[in-house]
């Protein structure tokens, strides 16, 4: 019995089969299941029978995990695959049981060989974390990456990100980025060994949106529960709505910019936009990446203590989600003015996920304003965050610049969805 052979293990009254892996201990067998998920079983406690063995070579594969060819074809576009860590390029590794991701562009290739001849392909990795470690300074990292690619040719960039910050880092390149050409940001939801797996769709479709005329900041992903299309949001409207599923991620106050219609034949997929946009080639290259990092996003819930709004004091600015319209207890609106006064730059958004801030209707929105108060209008309050710190360190009126649309983050004013 080896790692490799396919087994079936009988304990207690359980029985699986599935492909045997190698286990990091003598004590226990690790089998892989026919859907996809890893099962660990007391060695001791189990019967094992050897169903077929070198069902997968593990010699072979490590072999082969060091073999890939890229073949250039100058009538092709040339896409730039940046990686910032994630799963969507990781693959099940027979050697050792694990799903891997190692992103240089064969890599990617050998984990969705779909991309095989859309593109020539150049890999490059910023980092290699969890999105929920990601930070100002990586954003920093990846912009300056991403403008690189674009100043040496690169006719598009796909970034592959973790889910859960994306939103966060397409917001970042947004607005510390002019592009002549489309960026791309995808990423899965489920990891490559699963057979619900979104890695091939999202990278194929994310890949397709690269080499079209839309020349902004996008975000690739699954537009419903089927494998049918992938929907292009815009990355300074996005949000992600959902903890698990493949359509997690919505177009705020408006239908997504545009789509993939995915086809099993990769070149056949369809590229549409429905939205105006910036055109590829429309604006120069150019790269803004300061950032003042010393603000904060504060969420306001009934009965919360004036204390938190310790937190911020002496930082630059913070982002406010008030209630609805855009309030917070009467109670906070001195601190508020305490903060403006001393040089804090308090913005205001709402919690509400459709409309715009509107300060004044109230008295409490009104006293807002009072106190100093910048409304964000619908700029989602994450969106906001990334703003603010854009804003304070490149415009000399933080105010007008988030009371302005610099790249499609707030709309003129609410409409139902169209």
């Amino acid at each position: 019995m080896n790692a490799g052979d396919r087994v079936r293990v009988d304990r207690a009254d359980q029985t699986y089969e599935g492909v045997l892996l190698p286990s990091t201990t003598d004590d226990h067998l690790v089998v892989k299941l026919e859907g996809g998920y890893n099962v660990g079983v007391d060695r001791d406690a189990a019967a094992v029978e050897v169903l077929e063995t070198g069902v997968h070579d593990v010699e072979q594969a490590q072999a082969e995990a060091g073999e890939s060819r890229i073949e250039f074809d100058e009538d092709l576009p040339t896409i730039s695959l940046i990686s910032t860590g994630g799963t969507i390029a990781s693959t099940i590794d027979y050697r050792t049981g694990a799903v891997t991701a190692q992103f240089d562009a064969e890599d990617v290739l050998r984990a969705v060989p779909d991309l095989a001849g859309l593109a020539n392909y150049r890999g490059r990795v910023v980092t290699n974390i969890l999105s929920e470690n990601m930070t100002p300074g990586v954003w920093q990292d990846l912009a300056r990456a991403v403008h690189e690619e674009i100043e040496a040719g690169a006719d598009g960039v796909v970034v592959m990100h973790g889910t859960d910050t994306m939103q966060f880092s397409a917001a970042a390149l947004a607005f510390m980025l002019d592009t002549p050409v489309p960026v791309v940001f995808t990423g899965s939801q489920r990891s490559a060994d699963r057979p619900s797996s979104d890695n091939v769709m999202n990278a194929v479709s994310a890949v397709q949106a690269a080499k079209s005329d839309c020349a902004e900041v996008m975000i690739c992903m699954h537009a419903d529960e089927s494998d049918d299309r992938c929907a292009l949001h815009r990355g300074v409207r996005a949000r992600k709505n959902h903890t698990s599923r493949r359509d997690a991620f919505e177009t705020v106050g408006a239908k997504p910019l545009g789509a993939v219609d995915y086809d099993t034949d990769p070149e056949a997929c369809e590229v549409t936009f429905r939205h105006d946009h910036a055109e590829r080639d429309e604006m120069d290259l150019s790269l803004a990446p300061d950032l003042a990092t010393d603000v904060d996003l504060l969420k306001f819930t009934p009965g919360a203590d004036t204390a938190l709004l310790d937190v911020v004091e002496g930082k630059s600015g913070v982002v406010l989600e008030g209630t609805g319209l855009g309030h917070v207890n009467t109670e906070w609106i001195p601190r508020i003015a305490d903060l403006v006064d001393d040089g804090t730059t308090v913005v205001m958004t709402s919690q509400c996920i459709e409309g715009r801030v509107c300060d004044r209707v109230y008295d409490t929105g009104r006293d807002l304003l009072d106190a100093g108060v910048v409304e964000a209008g619908d700029t989602l309050p994450g969106t906001a965050m990334v703003k603010l710190m854009w804003a304070l360190a490149n415009s000399d009126d933080v105010r007008e610049a988030m009371e302005t649309s610099l790249t499609g983050e707030l709309t003129e004013r609410s409409v139902p969805w169209t």
